[in-house]
């Protein structure tokens, strides 16, 4: 890759006052294979000193919500004022510290190199003490959704800590109001975007995790996450899979009715046989739905190049103004 290019790390910021400034302070000013490495938060509706701390440590770019928007946002908001701010590549991290800057080189090198586009830090999970047996569980088991249904060998999805290309920028958009963690990974992976992960460090704990509120809201969230991911990705496979589980169910209870019947004891079991004919006609059209969310998903992929097209044209003219 060309040698003059432009770094800009990223940090959503939601009432991050006690630590931006520890955080900022590990953040480098040089990275090599950059010509520029610049700092930018997103300032989520902050009511504490979040923007004076950020200005006082120099931050370069400060952009601000009005209210809270969420992390999910906050994160799409960044990756599109660092597009505006002519990023070659983009690093997102956290406010809290949580990941080890001094892995940043790590981070982009595989970018720099030419062998990928987007980079995960993986986290060694199991060796944080602070992360419970539940969220260890839950963090596992959401990186294997995400594996399942992006086609990738992610082990960490769930992470913050990721580097990407501005081409990779310019095309991932965000449904989840939740968390932008594993959709991202999701798209790249349908994108057929090169995507790595690399071993990363993590600093100890300096405050409570603003997602995991508690572990109910945390399974809960988690849970629903997951199911969105495989109706919104793979709505073929789980409209499908659904449809023919119930379809298969309404037939082995419709072949027992047969079997009473023909051995004169079907009067007896009329409710096998409506049960039967009730969940034939919900697998059938569950499996009608999944062919229709199949078309849907395809009109999704058709509008995701129109907009990375658009995006392309609108932030080429951008940085041709600021030239």
């Amino acid at each position: 890759m060309d040698t003059k290019l432009k770094l800009i790390i990223q940090i959503p910021c939601f009432n991050e006052a006690e630590t931006l400034a520890v955080a900022l302070a590990e953040l480098p000013r040089h990275v090599e294979g950059f010509d520029k490495t610049e700092w930018l938060i997103i300032d989520d509706g902050s009511k504490d000193d979040t923007v004076e701390v950020a200005k006082a440590c120099g931050v370069d770019h400060i952009i601000k919500h009005t209210h809270n928007q969420g992390l999910a946002k906050a994160f799409m908001t960044g990756l599109d004022a660092c597009l505006k701010a002519g990023a070659d590549v983009i690093i997102n991290t956290d406010a809290d510290n949580q990941y080890n800057a001094a892995d940043i080189p790590n981070l982009v090198k595989p970018i720099l190199s030419g062998d990928a586009e987007f980079v995960i830090g993986e986290r060694p999970i199991q060796a944080i003490e602070h992360f419970s047996p539940i969220k260890k569980f839950l963090q596992k088991l959401g990186s294997t959704v995400v594996r399942m249904a992006s086609k990738t060998n992610i082990p960490d999805a769930p992470s913050g800590f990721r580097a990407i290309t501005r081409n990779v920028a310019q095309r991932l958009v965000v449904f989840s109001a939740y968390t932008y963690t594993l959709e991202t990974i999701i798209q790249a992976g349908q994108q057929n975007i090169a995507i790595v992960s690399v071993p990363v460090g993590v600093n100890d704990d300096l405050r409570p995790s603003r997602l995991v509120k508690s572990i109910t809201s945390y399974v809960k969230r988690s849970i629903a996450t997951i199911f969105r991911i495989f109706i919104i990705y793979r709505p073929f496979r789980f409209f499908g899979i659904m449809g023919t589980l119930l379809f298969s169910l309404g037939f082995i209870i419709s072949a027992r009715f047969l079997y009473f019947y023909f051995n004169g004891n079907g009067s007896g079991h009329i409710q096998s046989l409506i049960l039967a004919a009730v969940l034939l006609g919900m697998g059938f059209q569950t499996i009608l739905i999944a062919f229709i969310a199949d078309l849907l998903a395809a009109n999704r992929k058709l509008l995701e190049d129109i907009r990375y097209k658009t995006n392309v044209q609108f932030y080429n003219s951008k940085d041709e103004d600021n030239q």
